[in-house]
C-alpha cells in the first residue's frame, strides 16, 4: 500500500512536453499505481504563485525553461551541484515540506554520454550558452574535460560561461558564434541551441566527426546531427538525456531505486514518434 502522490513538470509552452509519459510510466513499473504526473503552463511571472499551492501531497517538480534559473530564490535551499551552474531542473520536497533545488541535467549528460561509450573527456565545444550550456560544462569537468571552448553570440553570454568554468576549476575560452564551425573537429561536441540554430553548420561537418550530443529530440535528427551521422560520427540525442536526467528525478521523488529506464525509453520513443506525426513531420 502507498501513498498517493502528485508530481508535474511547469513551463512555458510545455503542451508537447513527454516528461508526463516517461514518469507515469516508472510510476507504472513502480507499482506506485495512486502517483499521478501532470503538466503546467507556468511561467516566470506565474511560478511563485505556483510554488504557494505545492503542500504535503506532492513529491517534487520537474522544471524546464524559462523557470530553471527564476526559480533558485523561491526554493528553500540548492544542492552544491546545481548552484554550481545557477540552473534548477528538479524540486523536491522534503517529509518537513521544504522545496529543494537539484540537477539532474547534469548527471544526466554524463549518463547520456557513457551509454554511447564516452567515459572521458580531454577537450569538448559547446555551442550555446543558456542554462543546458552551463549543465553541460559541469558533466563535462566531472568527465575529466581540461578546455572547453564555448560558441556565443553576446559578449555577455561570453563572460558567463567563462565564469561558469571558474567556479567549476574548468577552463572555459570562448569565441563569437560566427566562428562556430571551427569548433566542429573537437573530439565532442555539444550543442544546447534551440531547433535550427545549428543547421547552418551542417555544411562544415568534417569528414571523420567524432561524438556530436546534440540536446534537442524535436526535430530530430536536426539538419547538423543528420550531416553527422553521415558522415559516420557518433550522435548522443537529446531524447537520451530527457530519459536520464527523468529517471534520476523518479529516484529522488519516489526513494526507487533504480528506475525503470528500459520502459520509460520505450514509452517515450512512441510518444515521440505519435508527437511527430501529429506534427506531419519525419523522423528517423
Amino acid at each position: 500500500m502507498t501513498t498517493a502522490r502528485k508530481a508535474a513538470v511547469l513551463g512555458s509552452p510545455i503542451a508537447h512536453s513527454l516528461s508526463p509519459v516517461l514518469h507515469s510510466t516508472a510510476y507504472r513499473e513502480l507499482g506506485l499505481d495512486d502517483w499521478t504526473y501532470e503538466r503546467h503552463d507556468v511561467d516566470e511571472r506565474g511560478l511563485e504563485a505556483f510554488l504557494d499551492t505545492v503542500d504535503h501531497g506532492w513529491a517534487g517538480l520537474s522544471l524546464t525553461m524559462p523557470l530553471k534559473r527564476a526559480v533558485l530564490p523561491l526554493l528553500d535551499s540548492v544542492t552544491e551541484v546545481a548552484e554550481s551552474v545557477r540552473s534548477v531542473n528538479t524540486v523536491f520536497l522534503t517529509p518537513a515540506g521544504r522545496k529543494v533545488g537539484i540537477n539532474t541535467d547534469i548527471p544526466g549528460i554524463t549518463a547520456a554520454l557513457r551509454e554511447r561509450g564516452v567515459e572521458h573527456v580531454e577537450r569538448a565545444v559547446v555551442l550555446g550558452g543558456g542554462a543546458t550550456a552551463a549543465s553541460a560544462l559541469a558533466a563535462l569537468a566531472r568527465m575529466g574535460a581540461r578546455e572547453v571552448t564555448g560558441y556565443v553570440r553576446s559578449a555577455a553570454r561570453a563572460e558567463e560561461m567563462r565564469e561558469w568554468g571558474g567556479r567549476l576549476g574548468l577552463e572555459v575560452r570562448t569565441a563569437a558564434w560566427s566562428r562556430a564551425a571551427e569548433g566542429l573537429g573537437a573530439p565532442l561536441v555539444v550543442a544546447t541551441t534551440p531547433a535550427h540554430v545549428t543547421d547552418a553548420l551542417a555544411e562544415a561537418v568534417p569528414e571523420r566527426p567524432g561524438v556530436l550530443f546534440d540536446v534537442l529530440y524535436n526535430p530530430w535528427p536536426t539538419r547538423l546531427a543528420h550531416r553527422w551521422r553521415a558522415r559516420g560520427g557518433t550522435l548522443v540525442g537529446g531524447l537520451d538525456l530527457l530519459i536520464h536526467q527523468a529517471a534520476l528525478q523518479v529516484e529522488v521523488m519516489t526513494g526507487r531505486s533504480p528506475a525503470p529506464l528500459r520502459a520509460m525509453r520505450a514509452a517515450a520513443e512512441r510518444a515521440l514518434r505519435a508527437l511527430v506525426a501529429r506534427e506531419g513531420k519525419t523522423i528517423d
